[in-house]
């Protein structure tokens, strides 16, 4: 069953990565908001669960930063005669950190918008027995000491439906 996790990690990643992906969507929400936001390098979104204390600790992070992982997965035997039929709850772990607390919420809202607008130009079918139906839930935690002094991370969940 490991392979649904790792599966559906690397197509989410895949989709944020794409030209069309999370630095598409936060350079055109940038120029509506008239804000200059970083682009997004293709190591600061990972396809790894990682606490930030141990990020940090471990290697050169860069900020803003995207992790996505899968949280849980569920095989509701929906379909009979599949191995698995079920789904992966997945998350897009967006984190933001900066060296003064103004601009770090607005910052972090965006990339979470940004992402939000991903997930909603692909809903359907993934292909590999992947079907994104488009429901997701966003929240958004405080600022806390961290990153480059300050860090806020904002948490998108949702369910990718699977099949084998």
């Amino acid at each position: 069953m490991a392979w649904v996790g790792s599966t559906v990690t690397g197509q989410v990643v895949a989709l944020l990565s794409a030209s069309a992906g999370l630095n598409a969507c936060v350079a055109t929400l940038a120029e509506a908001g008239n804000v200059t936001l970083p682009a997004l390098g293709a190591n600061q979104i990972l396809g790894q669960n990682v606490s930030i204390d141990l990020t940090e600790r471990s290697m050169d992070v860069q900020y803003p930063s995207v992790n996505v992982y899968c949280e849980k997965i569920v095989n509701q035997l929906k379909e009979k005669f599949r191995n698995f039929s079920g789904k992966a709850v997945m998350a897009i772990e967006v984190r933001v950190s900066g060296d003064r607390l103004d601009g770090i919420e607005s910052q972090l809202q965006t990339y979470v918008d940004a992402a939000t607008q991903v997930l909603d130009q692909n809903r359907g079918d993934w292909g590999e027995g992947m079907y994104y139906a488009g429901c997701y839930e966003a929240a958004l935690g405080p600022v806390k000491h961290g990153g480059k002094n300050f860090i806020q991370v904002g948490k998108i969940s949702f369910d990718v439906g699977v099949s084998d």
